[in-house]
């Protein structure tokens, strides 16, 4: 074994040292008034699950601000629509039904994190509560909070995520097309690859 891996609790306590009370006190089980309001504000969150192999999986879910709506009981209801229908946090879901989410507000360098028991529906009034008018959702991820805090700002600080003097010009981006042509490996043309990209994402978004 690699004496260098670390394997315990133990071990981690002796580099990083105990966390600052205030850390441990900022956790809270429910979404409070300032919770839904950046919940309210963010267009964009992932969604961690894992499967019953343990096997994980993170995916980015966006809309409007505020597409995901917190329900009358203090739940949390994400909207899915058709997407590539892969299907795997949905599956994770099912088989361990549980999900973390970090919620993210462009310009904000603290984030949202969520953690909780979660489950799918199909309810109609859940539907139609979370659903982009005249796109309606194929179901809703309903997450039950029990660990909810904000995350610190280091992160997106040392990023400099949202500020666009640090982004990479955008003709120097890697090409999607290419990657995905690569990936896939056929015999498509990196500018068919393009065109399917773009009419996928024009005439089926949602």
């Amino acid at each position: 074994m690699d004496e260098h891996v670390i394997t315990s609790d133990g071990e981690l306590s002796e580099i990083y040292g105990e966390p600052l009370e205030r850390t441990v006190r900022k956790q809270i089980d429910r979404l409070d008034e300032h919770c839904r309001e950046l919940i309210a504000l963010s267009p964009f969150v992932l969604l961690a699950t894992s499967g019953a192999d343990g096997r994980c999986d993170v995916t980015p879910r966006g809309g409007p601000a505020g597409f995901c709506r917190v329900l009358g009981d203090g739940r949390l209801a994400i909207p899915d629509v058709k997407g590539n229908r892969r299907l795997d946090s949905l599956r994770n879901i099912v088989a361990n039904p549980h999900a973390g989410l970090l919620f993210m507000v462009p310009g904000m360098r603290e984030t949202l994190r969520v953690n909780g028991a979660a489950e799918l529906t199909t309810r109609p009034d859940v539907i139609e509560f979370v659903s982009y008018p005249g796109k309606p959702a194929i179901l809703a991820v309903v997450v039950r909070p029990d660990e909810v805090f904000l995350h610190c700002a280091k992160a997106l600080i040392r990023s400099s995520l949202w500020d666009t003097a640090t982004w990479p010009p955008a003709d120097e981006l890697p090409s999607a097309a290419r990657i995905l042509r690569d990936h896939v490996g056929d015999d498509a043309t990196v500018a068919q690859v393009q065109a399917a990209l773009d009419e996928s994402i024009a005439t089926r978004l949602y």
